[in-house]
Order: structure tokens, then C-alpha cells, then sequence
């Protein structure tokens, strides 16, 4: 199955940005489609954003459109993501998922369509 490896996460102050990479091993990269997911302390994970194998459609939760971007490189094996415009609402922990299918618009946005999934990176927007 695929690995998946975090990075990126920090403290950073309201207003600020922090770029996340995903780094993946095993299996055909260009063939899965990418996902971030975020989990905050008592909360329920939450799905943040995904891209289709070709990174031609992307889809964001409602809360950070216009904030944060998904990206992928499939010559590199990594899926990104930008945030900017941090908001102490967006302190998570934030977790790289890979999914060996295409998927409607609402299964893309459920964990459970996902087959592998990376440990997190936490990252704190301070008020």
C-alpha cells in the first residue's frame, strides 16, 4: 500500500500561511486521487480538500475557499497544500489520504473512501 509522509506544519501567527507537503512511496502515484484532512482537539476529522489523479478539478471545504490551495506533482510523487490567511479556527492536526478511485463530489469529501493515510502534521495559528 502507499506510504504517506507529512511536512510542513508550524506555529504561525493569525494572517500568516504555511505551505503542507505529502510525500508518497509504493503504488502508482498519477493513479490516486489526494486529499487533505484536519483534526482538532474534541473534534471529528474534518475534510479540507481533494484533487483528482490528473489535478484537473479540486474540491475545498467551505471554510477555507478562497484561503487554501491543493496542488500536486506527479513527476515528484507529492500533493500540497497552501494556506494562507490562517485563523486560530484552522489549528489542527492535518493528515495526507490517497483514494484508488475517482469519486463523486460527496464521497471525495468522506475518510472512509480513503485507503492510506499519512501520521499528521500539527499546525497551531496563534490569535
Amino acid at each position: 500500500q502507499v506510504q504517506l509522509v507529512e511536512s510542513g506544519g508550524g506555529l504561525v501567527q493569525a494572517g500568516g500561511s504555511l505551505r503542507l507537503s505529502c510525500a508518497a512511496s509504493g503504488g502508482t502515484f498519477s493513479s490516486y486521487t489526494m486529499a487533505w484532512f484536519r483534526q482538532a482537539p474534541g473534534k471529528e476529522r474534518e475534510f479540507v480538500a481533494a484533487i483528482w489523479p490528473t489535478g484537473g478539478t479540486t474540491y475545498y471545504t467551505d471554510s477555507v475557499k478562497g484561503r487554501f490551495a491543493i496542488s500536486r506533482d506527479n513527476t515528484k510523487n507529492t500533493v500540497n497544500l497552501q494556506m494562507n490567511s490562517l485563523k486560530p479556527e484552522d489549528t489542527a492536526v492535518y493528515y495526507c489520504s490517497s483514494a484508488h478511485l475517482i469519486m463523486t463530489s460527496v464521497n471525495i469529501r468522506r475518510p472512509g473512501w480513503y485507503n492510506s493515510w499519512g501520521q499528521g502534521t500539527q499546525v497551531t495559528v496563534s490569535s
